[in-house]
């Protein structure tokens, strides 16, 4: 599968993989911090953004999604930066080809099973396809009534979006996000993959917690855990300074 990308500055390549519901512009404030050292490849993966539609969602074609964006651009080895999905594609990518990667930065995910996180989120999108608002605003409407967090809402409805045809749908692929879901919520394998990792935290988050230390140091033993206290889920965007500092810090050490 060609996904869509774009690259952005000079340096060392760095691979940025965003989560589900979310595209490369999700992603654009970091790498705006991260452009003046390194070559940014902000990348749409399958499903999502601007990246074509399929009906797989498993972790190893993700990764081989990206194998060939890096084949495509002629970069034999990069850092990798993925947050949720995007890092559990990273994760995955590590430990399918460790010699594509130099270092690994994964954002408040770990390389385990979780349970149906998304279940109200995905009745409420196939609600809204269902009925077709021919607006952002009608689809806001059915869609409250399964996600109350304005953030998290707001997120959400960047998907819905007038078609080329001039009606509304959902830009991601919801079917497939829909059917493929125990793909998205596995865990990774595989490995070891021997190089650095830094596993970024949200500390109000729970995707990320003591019990999971086993699973990442089995299949990351040289990992490392650093978090963003005051931040959730999306801990670079609550915080992309602080974010960015800490992975250049990693990155350059």
């Amino acid at each position: 599968m060609d996904l869509f990308y774009r690259i952005r500055g000079e340096g060392e390549p760095l691979l940025l993989l965003h989560g589900l519901f979310g595209s490369a512009d999700n992603l654009g404030g970091i790498a705006r911090l991260f452009e003046e050292q390194y070559q940014v490849i902000s990348v749409d993966m399958r499903n999502h953004g601007r990246s074509p539609h399929d009906g797989g969602m498993s972790y190893s074609e993700m990764a081989e999604d990206v194998i060939r964006v890096m084949d495509k651009e002629s970069i034999s080895e990069a850092y990798v930066l993925g947050h949720s999905m995007g890092g559990k594609a990273a994760m995955q990518l590590a430990l399918s080809y460790p010699e594509r990667v130099k270092k690994l930065i994964v954002g408040d995910i770990a390389p385990v099973k979780y349970g149906a996180h998304h279940d109200s989120i995905l009745k409420g999108m196939q609600e809204v396809a269902e009925q077709s608002p021919q607006s952002r605003k009608g689809a806001e409407e059915i869609l409250m009534a399964y996600e109350s967090e304005p953030a998290v809402l707001s997120f959400l409805l960047t998907n819905w979006r007038r078609t080329e045809e001039g009606t509304w749908a959902w830009r991601v692929n919801l079917p497939a996000i829909v059917d493929e879901y125990h793909n998205i919520a596995a865990a990774m394998h595989g490995g070891p993959f021997e190089k650095p990792v830094l596993f970024m935290r949200g500390g109000n988050s729970e995707y990320v917690q003591a019990e999971h230390r086993d699973a990442i140091l089995g299949l990351f033993p040289q990992a490392a855990v650093r978090t963003i206290e005051n931040t959730g889920h999306w801990l670079h965007a609550e915080k992309p300074d602080m974010f960015a500092r800490a992975v250049i810090r990693f990155l350059s050490s």
